[in-house]
């Protein structure tokens, strides 16, 4: 039988690797899963954002959160008040390495997720670093329209400087929005003249609110997720009629330079694609290290769910974080 190729990880700007695609049972009942999946997510990325449509999409983000996290290996969770917000710490049982630490931003649109939904990701990168992970509930709109979450994300940050972390050992974590939330704290501090997180660890992050990439086309059939509609939804409450190009809003126009090292993961399946690509360019382009890995056949965020692919993307985090 001949063999088929797949790209696993686009390593630098036109390099790629492949290994042969094994067919396996997983891989046969990868369709069924997508669309269990699509119809999970149906419920929690509505084309609206009335009241009734709003408190599906959270109710969900949050189920999803509770059912992933028991799959995990139990570590201590510590939630406290951070300011006005809901934070919790998720710390190893054992030994490790305390001046080291994980700033982790959720993902949701900008409209949903909360420390329930934040457990099963902070709790794996704490897993796979034996770091201490931090995680908070930033203000969600539309209640709490842009710029909220940028402030809330910065005050977090204060937070942990003032604990007396060194910022070289701290790294900045985000998934979908919580990637552009911490790509956007990079702009911030860049601004101010402060100390940049030491690495940037980026799960399919939303870099491009202007949607002008390729695969938000290219990828819509595709993507058992998102959809456009979505987007312009979310997009919408958020950013009500700001400049979409402003970096804190799409950081994938701001100045990337003097960013630190940067590993981004992608699945392959998704309308955010351009998006992690892209970024990868343009932080090549002014010299910042960027390792960009594209996941086939996988979907948003896949890293929050019990599939082999999400137990290897986490394994080749710690391995990016540890080896740096």
């Amino acid at each position: 039988m001949k063999e088929e190729k797949r790209v696993i990880r686009l390593v630098s700007k036109g390099e790629v690797k492949t290994e042969p695609k094994k067919k396996t049972e997983g891989n046969r009942r990868l369709a069924p899963m997508l669309r269990a999946l699509k119809a999970i997510h149906s419920a929690t990325t509505p084309d609206t954002m009335d009241p009734e449509d709003l408190a599906r999409q959270r109710a969900g983000q949050e189920m999803l959160g509770r059912l992933a996290a028991p799959m995990i290996v139990a570590k201590r969770w510590e939630p406290f008040r951070l300011g006005e917000m809901d934070a919790a710490w998720v710390k190893p049982d054992w030994a490790h390495d305390k001046r080291r630490v994980i700033f982790y931003c959720h993902g949701g649109g900008f409209t949903s997720g909360n420390l329930g939904y934040s457990r099963p990701l902070a709790s794996k990168l704490t897993n796979a670093t034996g770091w201490e992970t931090l995680c908070f509930e930033y203000r969600l709109a539309p209640e709490h329209p842009f710029p909220a979450a940028v402030e809330d994300v910065r005050r977090a940050w204060d937070y942990l400087m003032y604990l007396g972390y060194g910022a070289r050992d701290v790294v900045a974590a985000g998934d979908s929005a919580g990637g552009n939330l911490a790509l956007g704290l990079c702009h911030q501090l860049k601004k101010a003249g402060r100390q940049l997180p030491g690495r940037l660890v980026l799960m399919s992050p939303w870099t491009d609110m202007t949607a002008s990439g390729p695969s938000y086309t290219s990828k819509a059939e595709e993507d058992p997720t998102i959809t456009m509609d979505y987007i312009r939804a979310v997009r919408s409450v958020y950013a009500g009629d700001r400049d979409l190009h402003s970096p804190l809003l799409s950081p994938l126009f701001g100045d990337l330079s003097g960013f630190p090292p940067t590993l981004v993961q992608v699945g392959g399946n998704e309308m955010l694609l351009s998006d992690a690509v892209r970024l990868r360019d343009r932080m090549q382009a002014v010299g910042v290290h960027c390792q960009l890995e594209v996941w086939e056949d996988m979907w948003h965020v896949f890293q929050m769910l019990p599939v082999h692919k999400a137990a290897l993307a986490m394994e080749s985090i710690g391995r990016f974080l540890l080896e740096q």
